[in-house]
Order: C-alpha cells, then sequence, then structure tokens
C-alpha cells in the first residue's frame, strides 16, 4: 500500500508568520503512517527551524512546485496563492485534498481554481462547531489570540492606565472599555482588559451570551431584539432594520461614556458590519481609542482602514490585520494541532479517509470532484 504524502508549503501572504505544522505535529502524522514534506524555512519566521523538522522526519524540499504536484494531502494556514509567480492550485495534482482556512467567502475566485483542478478542498473555518470538532478549531484557537492581543494594544496605545492605581500623587480611577461583540475574540479581550484593571462592558446580539459576558467580570449591556440574531453554531446574523435603531442609539450612548472601544463583530463568521459611524466617533472623549478587530472583514468601524492607524476628532482608531501571525510561535503550534486533529480523526489504515456523510467532513468540504458543495460558496459564484 502507498504511504500518503503530506506538504507544507511556505505561507506566501505578505503579513503571515505562521507555518500549518510545527515539529510536534509532524511527528505525530509521520507515525501515523503518512510521509511529511516541508518546503524549505517554511517554520522559520515562526521560529521553527528546518533542523527541528528532520529531526522528526520530515523531508525538507526546496521546490515548492515538486512539493505541493506530488503531495496527496497539502497543509496551509491560508487559501493556495494563484497568482503568476506561484500559483498553487495549478501545481496540486487532481484528486489532492488540500485543507486550510480557506475562507470560501472572501476567496472565491481560489474556490472557483480548486473546483476547475477537481481538488477536495476542506476549510477549517466550517468545521461544525460540535463537541467532536473541537480539537479541530482553528477559527477558535486563533480568535483567542486575536481577543487576547486587541485588549493589549488598546492597553499600550490609550494614554491611561487600565488598572485603579494609588499612588503618592492620589488615585488614578481605571479606564472603562467597552467590547462589541461576545464570541471568542471578545470574550477574550474581555477576559484580557478585566486582567489588566480594567472596567469593562460588553455588548453582543446574542442575548444567551450575557452570562458568559458576566461570569468573567464584565458588565452586559443589550438592546431587546424584536428578531433573533442567532443564526446557530455560535455564530451572529444581520438585525432588523428596527433592532439596528435601537443597537446604534444603545452604541452610541456606550462609546460616548468609556476610554476604549474594542470591536469583534463578524456576520456568519466572515464578514464585519459597520456598527460604529462616524457620528459615534465624533461624541467619543479625546484621547480615546478603538481597536477594530473586526479589520480582517472590512471593519466594524466606517472610519477604520485595515490595517492602518488613523486618528479623527482625536479619537486613534486602529484596525490591525493578521493578528494570529504576531504570535506565530503559538498560533503555529495551535494552528499545527487543530489540523491534525482532523486528519487523524480520518485517518484509517495509514491513510486519510474521505467520508463525505459524517457531520464534520460534510460541514467543512468547499470542493469535491470538480464541483462546488458548499451552499454558500455555490450561491456566492453564481
Amino acid at each position: 500500500m502507498p504511504i500518503m504524502k503530506i506538504a507544507v508549503p511556505k505561507e506566501t501572504r505578505i503579513d503571515e508568520r505562521r507555518v500549518a505544522l510545527v515539529p510536534e505535529s509532524c511527528k505525530k502524522l509521520i507515525q501515523a503512517g503518512y510521509a511529511v514534506s516541508i518546503e524549505k524555512g517554511a517554520g522559520e519566521a515562526a521560529f521553527y527551524p528546518d533542523s527541528a523538522y528532520r529531526e522528526v522526519g520530515c523531508a525538507i524540499e526546496s521546490d515548492p512546485k515538486l512539493l505541493i504536484s506530488s503531495a496527496d494531502i497539502i497543509l496551509k494556514v491560508n487559501s493556495p496563492a494563484i497568482d503568476l509567480n506561484r500559483n498553487e492550485v495549478e501545481w496540486m495534482k487532481p484528486s489532492a485534498i488540500i485543507l486550510a482556512s480557506l475562507m470560501p467567502l472572501r476567496y472565491l475566485d481560489v474556490m472557483r481554481a480548486l473546483a476547475g483542478r477537481k481538488i477536495t478542498a476542506f476549510s477549517t473555518d466550517a468545521i461544525p462547531r460540535i463537541t467532536r470538532a473541537q480539537a479541530m478549531d482553528t477559527l477558535s484557537s486563533m480568535a483567542n489570540i486575536t481577543g487576547y492581543k486587541g485588549a493589549l494594544i488598546a492597553a499600550a496605545e490609550i494614554g491611561k492606565y487600565f488598572p485603579m492605581f494609588m499612588t503618592a500623587a492620589g488615585t488614578v480611577f481605571p479606564a472603562k472599555v467597552f467590547v462589541v461583540g461576545a464570541a471568542v475574540v471578545g470574550l477574550q479581550a474581555i477576559a484580557t482588559a478585566r486582567r489588566l484593571g480594567a472596567n469593562v462592558t460588553a455588548t453582543d446580539v446574542r442575548p444567551e451570551v450575557k452570562e458568559q459576558i458576566e461570569s468573567i467580570g464584565a458588565k452586559y449591556v443589550g438592546i431587546e431584539l424584536k428578531k433573533s440574531a442567532s443564526i446557530g453554531g455560535g455564530y451572529a446574523g444581520e438585525l432588523s432594520e428596527e433592532d439596528k435603531s435601537l443597537q446604534r442609539q444603545m452604541l452610541g450612548e456606550q462609546c460616548a461614556a468609556v476610554d476604549v472601544v474594542i470591536t469583534t463583530a463578524l456576520i456568519g463568521g466572515v464578514f464585519a458590519p459597520k456598527l460604529i459611524t462616524k457620528e459615534m466617533v465624533s461624541k467619543m472623549k479625546p484621547g480615546s481609542v478603538i481597536v477594530d478587530l473586526g479589520a480582517d472583514g472590512g471593519g466594524n468601524c466606517e472610519l477604520s482602514k485595515p490595517g492602518e492607524t488613523v486618528i479623527v476628532n482625536n479619537v486613534k482608531i486602529i484596525a490591525p490585520l493578521n493578528l494570529p501571525s504576531t504570535m506565530p510561535t503559538h498560533a503555529s503550534l495551535l494552528f499545527s494541532r487543530n489540523l491534525t486533529a482532523f486528519v487523524q480523526a480520518f485517518t484509517k489504515d495509514n491513510m486519510f479517509a474521505l467520508d463525505l456523510s459524517d457531520d464534520i467532513q460534510k460541514g467543512s468540504i468547499i470542493t469535491h470532484a470538480g464541483e462546488v458543495l458548499n451552499q454558500r460558496v455555490k450561491e456566492a459564484l453564481r
């Protein structure tokens, strides 16, 4: 029986320092019966040198085209590159499997190319949020880092202490932080801001998270929804127009009362709704800070410029991109463990077994045998 080859290409996104597999995961997959090859230097930006991969039995390959074209399974952090200099999809052999955080609705041209090449593509950000799949959930792993770093950025950029300080010159009171959205990113931002000593309030369109917000020491604020915004799986959908009006009023009041606003809202885990308006910003205190953690999805503040910091009316608006990449060692470790858990879960007789009746594979598959199987992606490509 031939040995299945797993390939780990170097990430090509400009701001990307993560690698899809770290040495400890390579060792597990080799023990499970796979041959693992990694592109030369793929782990260096995350401080995993080629020598560490060699020690666990990985092959190091310097030719990315040869690496990818000979692979049965390709593991990546981001969607494959399809530019003229490096078209990773064209290099894949038909029937190959790719597992990555594909963000298919953001990269429709890549999904079309994968289908055209007859690649079986699984997207980790589409894995259903069920108990059996928790160890495979890259969204949650990376969201934790985003929330943590977002709170640290806010603490570093605000011209105040986060905690209360009692000094010989008198007492300074803690900063007030308002977190918009209480999924994994928001909850971690809340927890980190609280650990730093800030007073934290938070909101979410899903009232069922009120208890989670309060359990980590923040105060919940919200509106009485006329129509539920929860779409299941821990995701939020769009509000009705009536509810949007009520939400805008509440957000404006909260933004005007605090020192820091951290926004984390995404619709369906993909696109960022514009929640913080120019008018709301104009009424914030001078020296206030907005950290827009929805920047990868377009931004939650209408004044945000993804990847940049701007100052409007003495309010600093920071819209960082790809925060997990700023902690590449641990981000790679966690992402790698998630991918490894997925592969191991479907390994039978030293081979990856396709089973599209399985809830996890069925939920996360995007393309297979020349077709787009994910309904939302299929509709978006029409």
